[in-house]
């Protein structure tokens, strides 16, 4: 089973709330859904408007994860987790396929949702136990508030994606490079 894969799931899936404001939701139409996990046809299998309605109930739960474990509410966070795992039928097997060793699937079993909620809150939950709740995050940009799993080696990532770490750094640089910019961050450094 591959963590990242599945706990990215989560990641993607929280995400889809905060887009640009003429992008549609892609839990709003069956065929938005197909877009989001086109790389994972499993998923998308007789999907119905209320497998779309339970993952925006399920996108909600999640961003609640993520925004506790990242302010350091980390009881909350597992609490949280520990109530999906409650709810998500996770059905493990072991598989082997295009010659590759024996390795952990999950059953195809349940609704679309039940599927998708499945994969993402065990790797999750996976990733979680194997490198820290402090591995989940949520973007430093003040406007942003889309989520991420911080594979870096130190714990380092701060923005969601490279173009919000780009802003930041634009934002710094022109505050810099103004008068009052300049003034303050001459504060700031003594």
């Amino acid at each position: 089973m591959n963590l990242t894969s599945y706990a990215e799931l989560a990641v993607r899936l929280v995400n889809t709330a905060y887009r640009a404001n003429d992008v549609p939701d892609p839990l709003g139409t069956i065929d938005g859904f197909g877009v989001l996990v086109n790389d994972r046809p499993h998923l998308t299998r007789a999907v119905t408007p209320s497998d779309l309605d339970a993952l925006r109930v399920i996108r909600a739960e999640f961003s609640e994860v993520f925004t506790a474990a990242a302010t350091g509410r980390e009881r909350e966070a597992v609490e949280r987790l520990n109530a999906l795992l409650v709810r998500s039928p996770i059905q493990p097997e072991l598989v082997s396929h295009d010659d590759q060793r024996w390795h952990v699937h999950l059953a195809d079993g349940g609704s679309a949702a039940d599927r998708y909620a499945a994969g993402a809150v065990i790797g999750l939950t996976l990733a979680v136990s194997q490198f820290g709740l402090n591995r989940l995050g949520v973007c430093s940009i003040a406007s942003c508030q889309r989520v991420f799993l911080d594979a870096s080696p130190n714990r380092s990532r701060r923005y969601c994606a490279e173009h919000c770490a780009t802003r930041a750094n634009v934002t710094t640089i022109r505050a810099q490079a103004s008068p009052e910019g300049a003034g303050r961050a001459a504060t700031a450094a003594s």
